[in-house]
């Protein structure tokens, strides 16, 4: 005799599953966490102001 299921929480499990699936695949697509975006948003402005700030005047 087989084991008995309560049908909802078996219904629950599978839709969890589902999700957690989908999540894991949309993790992938898009990639980076916030905090990995504005590390790399917050370098590239650093690099851009360090290199404005070594600029010398066209009037030599």
């Amino acid at each position: 005799m087989g084991e008995i299921v309560n049908l909802r929480l078996a219904r629950k499990a599978a839709a969890r599953r589902t999700r957690e699936a989908d999540a894991a695949t949309n993790r992938a697509v898009h990639g980076r966490t916030r905090a990995e975006r504005e590390a790399t948003k917050a370098e590239t402005l650093r690099a851009a102001r360090l290199l404005d700030g070594a600029k010398r005047d066209g009037h030599d």
